[in-house]
């Protein structure tokens, strides 16, 4: 009966593919597909400059909420022609999949049409004004004079940029997203940051902007008067163009600060429940209310703690659960020291795990992904806003690696019995390993591989945090404890999510709540806290990712017994790149089905 209902899902989900499959009709689909990816590139300069090409080298996206309604009439033309003009129960299960995740897409984009002015453009954690740096760091090589000009010419452009962004603030403002309080003064501090050092000051360490265009030119075959020229066009760019930019936007959010408020849910909005629960579904993509997604983030709190009991007795602890978190939060014993020497072996010990796990990644998967991977701390401009750790892709064919960043600003945010699992969530099984396969993948469209679901991102890299548990690894039960806490901690987005934005829990419930069910430090708690506020519903995609990953992989082991292999289940996993949950339920169905 068991082999019967699969093989009645799979052809559910293949539709009429086998007999009537049209090798035409795949082909229009493909086409259709990549040229909606294709438009997606053109309008991005900084896609564009990201993927590595060198076309509007010079430019910045357009982020005017003009640019936002035209994308979503064409999603709505695009939704169309799909619908009328290709039929998928002409298509292998390969391009059925594709055209799925593209009508998904498609609608996605369209219904953000009633919200499109209620997130906040400017947070303390991100938004144009911080990434600025980041993107010319990271993404702006420098290959020739060519390069050189593209560079000072897109530093220009921050002046346009800047004021399109400002008109953007101000007509949210009109419409009431302002964003809470406490964003304002680390927003601020943000910008000052960027437009510290010289040239903007008479200080001996440079600007961050600076040092870089500095060191990428500094690399070329050019004339001593040449790179002098260019950067004292550099500097003069810097001090006028891009510091009055800046300052412009610094005296507009001090000005908006002061009609700023404590009310941090998006319940504030006349649309705010609507709102909360897209945003939900988006991060999701299964459909659960507010109410469902709070009580399973109590049901796992509940169970994890039970968890911890084990970990207690096994370490020898005297006291309850309270106690534990207290000297897990304070014992000198789990951190490294403050300053350049605790960061370093902070840096040195995370290599170490990296290390380790590779050399033993055939018993949990068929190999590494040739796209290396390098491990670095945040750089300093930016540490004091940014997440404590955090994954950059890498280029598809290997010119530019992977990164996962330690945010190593305050050493007692970074414990070390979470090193371990921190490691395995960003870099390796986590997002190296799921971005990197789908990156690696042939003939798989380009919005797929460049596309994704936090719900899949996330949700496999909470999943990925045990895999090192079932070969051996966490031998130390401190560090198992962190991949616990690290657990718990997605456990309690559950509750602190919804709570804030469904059940108005001010901002101090949030921080108490996770003070009194987990042993991060109070910085964590505040700054976790603080980001479901500006940010509703992503942070419940992990938790609610992993146990759908983990519900299918019990799934696809009860149903195929001895048959089953832990490599190929994650092989048909990742190497479908980043779905909806639904999705990977039916891929998983299928390939079970097939076994």
């Amino acid at each position: 009966m068991k082999k019967i209902a699969l093989i009645v899902l799979s052809l559910l989900f293949m539709g009429c593919a086998g007999n009537n499959i049209d090798q035409d009709e795949i082909k229009k689909a493909n086409q259709f597909f990549e040229s909606i990816f294709q438009d997606r590139v053109l309008d991005s300069p900084e896609f564009q400059t990201r993927l590595g090409y060198k076309s509007n080298y010079d430019q910045w996206d357009d982020i005017t909420w003009i640019k936002a309604r035209e994308d979503i009439r064409q999603a709505q033309e695009d939704l169309k022609y799909l619908r009328e003009n290709i039929n998928i129960d002409k298509l292998d299960d390969k391009t059925a999949i594709s055209y799925r995740l593209m009508e998904k897409s498609l609608q996605r984009t369209i219904d953000s049409d009633p919200y499109l002015f209620r997130g906040y453009m400017v947070t303390h954690r991100g938004g144009k004004h911080s990434s600025i740096p980041s993107f010319l760091i990271n993404y702006q090589s420098m290959e020739d004079e060519r390069d050189v000009k593209d560079y000072l010419e897109r530093l220009r452009n921050i002046g346009p940029l800047f004021e399109d962004f400002i008109d953007e603030l101000k007509l949210r403002d009109e419409l009431g997203t302002i964003a809470p309080m406490f964003v304002y003064p680390k927003a601020i501090a943000v910008c000052e940051n960027i437009i510290s050092g010289y040239p903007f000051e008479e200080v001996k360490e440079q600007n961050v902007i600076y040092e870089d265009f500095v060191t990428k030119i500094e690399a070329l075959d050019l004339t001593d008067a040449i790179k002098l020229r260019y950067k004292s066009e550099a500097e003069a760019i810097l001090v006028t163009i891009v510091n009055y930019s800046y300052r412009t936007l610094i005296d507009f959010l001090g000005e908006q600060q002061l009609k700023a408020t404590n009310n941090d849910g998006v319940w504030k909005y006349p649309n705010g429940a609507e709102y909360y629960q897209y945003s939900l579904d988006n991060y999701t993509t299964l459909g659960l209310t507010a109410e469902q997604v709070h009580q399973v983030g109590l049901d796992e709190v509940a169970r994890i703690h039970e968890e911890i009991y084990t970990i207690m007795e096994t370490v020898s602890f005297e006291g309850n659960l309270q106690e534990f978190f207290d000297f897990m939060r304070t014992d000198p014993q789990f951190y490294y020291p403050q300053g350049p020497k605790g960061r370093q072996m902070y840096l040195d010990q995370v290599n170490v795990v990296v290390d380790t796990i590779s050399a033993r990644i055939e018993e949990l998967f068929y190999g590494l992904p040739s796209i290396p991977l390098v491990v670095k701390a945040v750089e300093p401009y930016r540490e004091a806003s940014a997440g404590i750790a955090f994954y950059s892709r890498g280029q598809a064919d290997g010119s530019r690696p992977g990164i996962y960043y330690a945010n190593l600003y305050n050493m007692q945010d970074m414990p070390i019995y979470k090193l371990e699992n921190l490691a395995y969530h960003e870099a390796i099984p986590g997002h190296h390993m799921q971005i990197a396969i789908a990156l690696e993948v042939e003939g798989m469209p380009s919005f797929r591989k460049y596309g994704g679901y936090s719900v899949f991102s996330e949700g496999w890299a909470l999943y990925s945090e045990t895999l090192p548990k079932e070969i051996g690894l966490y031998e130390d039960p401190y560090s198992d404890f962190g991949r616990l806490s690290g657990e718990l901690w997605r456990a309690c987005r559950l509750v602190v999510d919804t709570g804030i934005h469904h059940y108005r829990w001010t901002r101090e419930e949030g921080i108490d709540y996770y003070m009194s069910n987990t042993a991060n430090p109070e910085g964590d708690c505040v700054g976790m806290v603080e980001r479901h506020i500006v940010w509703p519903g992503q942070a419940v995609s992990y938790k609610i990712g992993m146990l759908k990953i983990q519900e299918l992989r019990t799934y696809a082991e009860l149903s195929l017994g001895a048959k089953f292999s832990l490599q190929a289940f994650h092989d048909i996993v990742l190497k479908n790149g980043g779905v909806p949950m639904d999705i990977l339920q039916d891929i998983v169905y299928q390939w079970v089905g097939s076994q």
